[in-house]
C-alpha cells in the first residue's frame, strides 16, 4: 500500500528561466507533470523509512566507477557557424542558451539526492580559484599531481553529466582519490577560509553519498535496484504503475511561430502544464528552417526507471547549410523508402508528414549529455498527426566519433583500417535512417475516447499471426505508458534495425553520396560498427540486478544477439587472449553475406517490432525484448564473461566543453574554452557567475526540501 500522499505547493523561486515550478518544489513521484502522458495537478507519493547510514569506506574500486585521468575531453567547436549569424540571430541565440543552461539545472534535482550539493560545492571551490590557481594548494594540502587531475576530472564528469552518474549508462563515478585528500583539498581552499562554517556543513551534506558504493547506489534504478529521483525512497515498480495510472486519467488531448513558441514553453515552466508544452511543440514544428534551431523542456524518458518522465534539457544550434541539402534530399526521398520497409502498407502511417531534417553546429546543449542526433518533439500523438523535426548535431559527430586505430578493441586488424576511414560517413547514414524512417516511421493503431478507431478493426491482418488484430491503444494510453520500461530501448532497436535495413539501399546511399565501391565500404561498416557496439554494450549491464543501464547500447546487444542466431557463419564471436595476456574478444562480419543472411534476419526481425509495438501487444514485445536482451552464461557465447572482458578493456566517452555567450553593449561575443577538465570547470564557473550566491542558496534550498523524500 502506498503511504504518505502529499500535494506540493508552488513556491515562486529566482532561478531565471525557470525549470518548471513544479520541478522546483522537491515533488517526490516525481515530476509527474513532466510526463508526456500528463498535465495538470502535482502528486507526490512518498513512502517513509528510515535507512541505514551510508558506508562512507573505500576499498578496491572496479574502474568502472571512476573516469581515469587521460579520458576525451573536446572543445565543442561553433566558432564559424556563431560568426555566420546577425547580430539579431546571436542575441536570440544568445537568451535561448541562458534560458537552457538555467533549465539544465533542475537535472542535478533529477538525478540523485546529493548531486546539486555536491554542484554547488565544487562551484564556490572554483569561483574563488581556478583549476590552476588551485594546484599549489592541492600540493601543500598532501594531494600528488595525479590526485589533484583526477578530482579535477570528476569535477569535470559532474558537470557535463550534470549529476554524479553517467548520463550514458546511469552508472555512478566517485572521486579516483582517498576521501581524507579531498577533505584536505576542500578544507584548504580559499572558499572555506572565507565561509569556514558553510562549507564544512556543504562538505558533511554530501560527503559520504559522494564517495558511497553501496550496491544500491552503484546505478540509477528503481526500488532495490538502484538510486533515482523521479520516484521517493522506497517505491517500486507497482507504485510507479499506480502513478502512471493516475497520469492516464489525467492526460488531455525571431518569427510569430517562435514568439508563440517560447509562449509555450513560458506557460508551460510557470504552471507545470504538458499541455502548454505540446502547444508550444505544435508552432516548433512549424517554425520551418530557422537559421537557429533550439528545442527546451522535460523532454527524455531514458533515465526514469518507469520510462515515462521527461529528464530536462534544452538546446541551440546552428544549421549547417551544406549538410543540410544532403537530410532534404532524404526526406524528399521518404516516401519512396518508407514502402521497403519490412511491414504491411496498414501498418505504416497514413500519410508521411515531411519533416525539417537538418544538420546543426551545437552552440549550447544544457543536460545530462549530447546526443549524435535527436528525433522530436516525443508526443506520439503529435507526430502521427502533426508532424516532428529530426536533426543531426555535426559538431558533435565531428569529434565524438573519432577514434584512435591503438584504442580500438575487438575488431580484427585487417578491419581497423577501414573502419577509421568510413565509421564517420557510416555512422551518417545510420543517423539520418533511424532518426527520420526508424523514429519517424510506423503507425499506432488507436480507439480515442468517443471509441474511434483510426484502421479498420474488422479486415486488419496481423502479419505474424495471419489472423485479425485483436490488442490497441485505448483512450489516452500511449507507446511510453504501455511498454514502459522497455519503451525507450525497443523503440532505438526498431530506430537502429531501420538504419541496417535501409542503408543496403543504393537510393539512401547515393543522397549521401556514397556510390559503387565506397558504397558497399559505407554499409560493411556501417553493420560491423553495430555488432561490435552490440558487444561494447555489455559494460552497460548489471549483472547483480539484471538489469540494462543504457536504452542504446541495450538495443545494439539485442541485434548483436539476432545477427548472431541467424548463423550461418554471418557474424562470429570468439574469446581470446590479448597480446597483454588479459581476457580479449574478436568479433567478424562475413560481408558477402550481409544482404542475404544479414538482410533476411533484420527483415523479420523488424516486422515483429513493428507489429507488436503497432498493436500494444505489451506482453508479446516485452517475451521477444526481454528474451534478446538476456546476459547469461548458458548457450553458444558466455556474455556474462565476455561482460568482464569489456570492463577490463572499455574506453571511457568523450566530455565536451561548451563556449558561453555574453553580452557586450549591443554585440554578443562568443567565449571559447580549452579542451581540457580544467576548460570544462572554468566553462561552468563563468556560466552562472551573475547570480552565483542566490542561485547556489536556490539549489540547496530545493535539494533540502526534497530530502525527507530520500529518507536519509
Amino acid at each position: 500500500m502506498l503511504r504518505g500522499f502529499r500535494i506540493w505547493k508552488n513556491i515562486s523561486t529566482r532561478m531565471g528561466f525557470e525549470p518548471t515550478r513544479a520541478e522546483h518544489n522537491g515533488l517526490a513521484v516525481h515530476r509527474l507533470n513532466h510526463s508526456a502522458t500528463s498535465s495538470g495537478g502535482t502528486i507526490s507519493l512518498c513512502k517513509w523509512f528510515s535507512s541505514p547510514v551510508l558506508n562512507s569506506s573505500l576499498n578496491m574500486v572496479d574502474s568502472q566507477y571512476y573516469l581515469p585521468n587521460d579520458i576525451g575531453v573536446s572543445a565543442l567547436d561553433c566558432r564559424e557557424a556563431f560568426r555566420l549569424l546577425s547580430p539579431r540571430e546571436q542575441m536570440y541565440s544568445h537568451y535561448l542558451s541562458r534560458a537552457a543552461w538555467y533549465g539544465g539545472l533542475a537535472v542535478l534535482l533529477q538525478t540523485s539526492p546529493e548531486s546539486a550539493n555536491i554542484f554547488v560545492l565544487l562551484q564556490k571551490i572554483f569561483r574563488k580559484q581556478p583549476a590552476a590557481e588551485l594546484e599549489p594548494v592541492a600540493m601543500a594540502a598532501g594531494l600528488t599531481s595525479e590526485e589533484y587531475q583526477a578530482f579535477l576530472v570528476y569535477a569535470a564528469g559532474l558537470y557535463a553529466n550534470m549529476g554524479n552518474y553517467k548520463s550514458f549508462g546511469d552508472t555512478k563515478f566517485i572521486p579516483n582519490l582517498p576521501k581524507d585528500k579531498l577533505k584536505a583539498l576542500v578544507f584548504a581552499s580559499q572558499a572555506f577560509t572565507e565561509q569556514p562554517s558553510e562549507m564544512e556543513a556543504l562538505w558533511d551534506s554530501c560527503s559520504s553519498a559522494l564517495f558511497s558504493l553501496e550496491d544500491k547506489q552503484k546505478q540509477l534504478g528503481l526500488g532495490s535496484k538502484g538510486i533515482t529521483t523521479y520516484f521517493s525512497g522506497n517505491c517500486g515498480l507497482e507504485d510507479a504503475e499506480l502513478a502512471q495510472k493516475f497520469l492516464d486519467s489525467q492526460a488531455h488531448a525571431a518569427s510569430e511561430n517562435q514568439k508563440k513558441m517560447l509562449e509555450g514553453y513560458r506557460r508551460s515552466f510557470t504552471f507545470g502544464s504538458i499541455d502548454a508544452h505540446k502547444e508550444g511543440s505544435r508552432f516548433w514544428i512549424k517554425d520551418k528552417g530557422p537559421i537557429v534551431e533550439s528545442y527546451i523542456g522535460f523532454i527524455e524518458s531514458y533515465r526514469d526507471p518507469f520510462g515515462s518522465r521527461g529528464e530536462f534539457e534544452g538546446f541551440v544550434a546552428v544549421v549547417n547549410k551544406a549538410m543540410s541539402e544532403r537530410f532534404a534530399k532524404l526526406v524528399s526521398s521518404a516516401e519512396v523508402l518508407l514502402p521497403e520497409l519490412p511491414w504491411p502498407r496498414d501498418f505504416e502511417k497514413d500519410t508521411f508528414l515531411k519533416p525539417d531534417f537538418t544538420s546543426l553546429d551545437v552552440l549550447t546543449f544544457a543536460g545530462s549529455g549530447i546526443p549524435a542526433g535527436i528525433n522530436i518533439p516525443n508526443y506520439d500523438d503529435i507526430r502521427q498527426s502533426e508532424g516532428f523535426k529530426n536533426v543531426s548535431l555535426g559538431n558533435v559527430l565531428a569529434v565524438a566519433y573519432a577514434t584512435q586505430k591503438e584504442k580500438l578493441t575487438f575488431l580484427e586488424e585487417e578491419d581497423k583500417d577501414a573502419y577509421i576511414k568510413w565509421k564517420g560517413p557510416s555512422f551518417e547514414v545510420q543517423v539520418g535512417l533511424h532518426e527520420l524512417l526508424g523514429h519517424g516511421s510506423g503507425k499506432l493503431f488507436v480507439q480515442d475516447d468517443q471509441g474511434k478507431f483510426n484502421f479498420d478493426q474488422n479486415t486488419l491482418i496481423n502479419p505474424e499471426t495471419g489472423e485479425k488484430v485483436t490488442s490497441w491503444y485505448r483512450g489516452n494510453e500511449t507507446w511510453d505508458s504501455r511498454f514502459s520500461t522497455i519503451a525507450s530501448s525497443y523503440e532505438e532497436c526498431r530506430a537502429e534495425c531501420v538504419g541496417l535495413y535501409l542503408c543496403l539501399n543504393k537510393l539512401a546511399l547515393s543522397i549521401f553520396g556514397h556510390e559503387d565501391q565506397d558504397a558497399e565500404d559505407v554499409v560493411y561498416i556501417n553493420w560491423l560498427n553495430m555488432v561490435r557496439a552490440g558487444l561494447l554494450g555489455l559494460e552497460f549491464y548489471t549483472s547483480e540486478s539484471s538489469s540494462w543501464r543504457q536504452a542504446h547500447m541495450q538495443a545494439r546487444f539485442v541485434i548483436l544477439r539476432v545477427l548472431l542466431e541467424a548463423g550461418e557463419g554471418l557474424v562470429r564471436l570468439e574469446e581470446v587472449a590479448g597480446a597483454d595476456g588479459r581476457p580479449d574478444a574478436r568479433i567478424t562480419l562475413d560481408r558477402t553475406k550481409i544482404r542475404t543472411v544479414g538482410k533476411t534476419a533484420i527483415q523479420r526481425f523488424l516486422c515483429k517490432l513493428q507489429v507488436l509495438k503497432a498493436t500494444a501487444d505489451v506482453a508479446g514485445g516485452r517475451a521477444l525484448y526481454d528474451g534478446y536482451s538476456a546476459v547469461t552464461d548458458s548457450g553458444p557465447h558466455n556474455f556474462l564473461r565476455l561482460r568482464d572482458t569489456v570492463l577490463l578493456r572499455k574506453e571511457d566517452r568523450k566530455m565536451f566543453v561548451q563556449a558561453n555567450t555574453r553580452v557586450q553593449g549591443e554585440a554578443v561575443e562568443l567565449v571559447e574554452y580549452e579542451g581540457s577538465a580544467a576548460g570544462l570547470i572554468h566553462s561552468f564557473t563563468e556560466r552562472f557567475q551573475e547570480d552565483a550566491e542566490q542561485l547556489e542558496a536556490d539549489l540547496l534550498e530545493l535539494s533540502k526540501r526534497d530530502s525527507p523524500c530520500w529518507c536519509h
